[in-house]
């Protein structure tokens, strides 16, 4: 039986040597998988309410079993406490507290023992191959790596990545790609999840990044730092721009991209299966990076909202395909890569917008101001686009106007600022129909026309304000409405070409309130519910009165 055992022993070494080396381990976690393992095989033969240890010598093989009992005056679990008295027969000149060592003799794995082992040592080493995998990728992510295509599940490609397994899940694949079982295949390493069956390592060959990376790869002075991937956008499979900028101004960013012949580029286009890439300049001026972005397409003017993070782009007539491009891939591409909405538009479509919006003003003050029509326009042609920026404009600058005098500009600004109060009025009135609380008047930044736009909302009391939070009321961030009131004409041109029709999120988005404001509104709502709290003092004293 010796023999046998020792066979064994031999055996288990063997195999802990073989793992270790072919899973990639520490020796020792197999070692101690294989402890674990006959530690239970002995608890099985000796009974499991024995504390049994097991060592496996990791050199010779040879394994000792022993039990630890405690040593104790009153004995309450005898399988693991002695006695005094049987301690002094195990160990001389033990005491109370001791722990003893109680050697055992070796056992023989029987076939059910060697079954249950071996489940207990690969399920260690499983365990402590997966820990291995995760460590190895969790910090590799962003990285570009090469493997084999191991198989093809459900549309979704496995990667044999040497150590690990990768999967490019469909919608990481670029379409159209033949994904070929034993082909080698290139990818981004995109995210490293730690989940139940182990490390879960997504690739992508569709991400920009995958492309960013490929070129500094192929780019010397990328990879250096001398030249910088600013922004990149893709449509995988079939069109893609990235913007570059030069740290070095003796280096051309978008010819060292190009390469000689083309060279360079080629060689990230060949492994993008053919995909086409516009390189571009980056330009810190937002104008001109979205001039560069919609080429080959000739743009006739930009403007630019900064507030809504729009732009609008004006194209001659017969650029207009080029620049939205097959199935709006071109402007969309464009706008990725410049991170803000484009609105593209005809010279035609533009003249017609401009007008537009200059008959609708014109007649607003020629009905507001009970004014003719030419002085309606030239209000208009002065910048003027809303009745506020009459009434609060700066008295001096209305009569500078040509063909104005002080006289007239007090004239008008008393006839803003009467059909203001109209407007109020009937706002109020509006208001109370709705059945909107006199209470919300009073609230800080809030005009009779945003009550009306609360009222239809259902928000009518104190309590259903206060039950707003502050992204609820308003959408995003805006200036203060006294930018509309500018003083310079020039300033309020451009405005005039920046505003956007949109309607924004939020009950009150349209009207351009602050996330400051917004607070304020809350709060002030709110304020009820803790005035109405009796103080804590004067309510235990009324308590211990009674």
């Amino acid at each position: 039986m010796a023999s046998a055992i020792s066979a064994n022993r031999a055996e288990l070494l063997a195999i802990a040597t073989a793992v270790a080396t072919e899973k990639m381990i520490d020796k020792s976690i197999v070692i101690e998988a294989m402890e674990e393992a006959i530690q239970k095989s002995a608890r099985n033969r000796y009974g499991a309410e024995n504390d049994i240890r097991a060592k496996l010598d990791p050199r010779t093989g040879d394994l000792r079993l022993w039990r630890v009992v405690e040593v104790v005056e009153v004995v309450e679990d005898y399988f693991k406490q002695v006695d005094i008295k049987a301690a002094e027969k195990l160990q001389p000149g033990a005491q109370v507290g001791d722990f003893i060592v109680d050697p055992l003799p070796p056992v023989d794995l029987g076939r059910i023992d060697a079954q249950s082992a071996k489940q207990v040592i690969f399920q260690k080493v499983r365990d402590a191959e997966r820990d291995r995998q995760y460590a190895e990728f969790k910090d590799r992510a962003g990285e570009v790596v090469t493997g084999v295509i191991k198989s093809v599940e459900f549309g979704h490609v496995i990667v044999n990545l040497g150590r690990a397994e990768g999967v490019i899940r469909r919608d990481q694949q670029i379409p159209r790609e033949a994904a070929r079982v034993g082909e080698r295949v290139r990818a981004l390493i995109l995210k490293v999840e730690r989940q139940n069956r182990g490390p879960q390592i997504f690739l992508s060959r569709a991400h920009p990044e995958f492309m960013k990376k490929l070129f500094a790869q192929e780019v010397p002075e990328i990879y250096d730092g001398i030249i910088e991937i600013k922004a990149a956008a893709r449509d995988p499979g079939s069109r893609a721009k990235i913007g570059v900028i030069s740290r070095d101004s003796s280096i051309d960013p978008v010819g060292a991209c190009v390469g000689m012949k083309g060279s360079r580029v080629q060689a990230v286009v060949q492994e993008m299966q053919g995909e086409k890439i516009d390189i571009i300049p980056w330009s810190d001026d937002a104008a001109t990076f979205v001039v560069n972005a919609l080429q080959p397409a000739t743009v006739s003017r930009v403007v630019i909202d900064e507030e809504e993070s729009r732009i609008e782009v004006v194209v001659p007539d017969d650029q207009l395909s080029l620049a939205i491009g097959r199935r709006g891939q071109n402007v969309r591409l464009a706008s990725q890569l410049t991170g803000k909405q484009i609105d593209i538009m005809t010279e035609a479509e533009a003249s017609e917008k401009r007008q537009k919006e200059f008959a609708e003003r014109s007649k607003l003050f020629e009905e507001e101001l009970d004014v003719d029509e030419t002085l309606s326009q030239l209000l208009v042609a002065e910048g003027f686009t809303e009745l506020e920026e009459v009434a609060y404009i700066d008295l001096a600058e209305l009569a500078n106007i040509e063909g104005f005098d002080e006289e007239l500009g007090q004239e008008l600004q008393s006839r803003a600022q009467e059909a203001l109060d109209r407007r109020e009025e009937a706002a109020r009135a509006e208001r109370r129909e709705l059945g909107v609380e006199d209470a919300l008047a009073e609230l800080p930044h809030l005009t009779e026309a945003m009550l009306v736009v609360l009222g239809k909302a259902g928000v009518k009391t104190l309590d259903d304000l206060a039950d707003l939070a502050t992204d609820e009321l308003i959408a995003k961030k805006r200036s203060n409405d006294q930018r509309r009131r500018n003083n310079n004409k020039e300033e309020r041109r451009d405005r005039n070409d920046d505003r956007r029709e949109e309607t924004r999120g939020g009950v009150l988005g349209e009207y351009g309130l602050t996330e400051e404001q917004g607070n304020e509104i809350i709060m002030a709502a709110r304020a009820h519910w803790f005035d109405d709290e009796p103080d804590t003092e004067e309510a235990a004293s009324a308590d211990s009165s009674q």
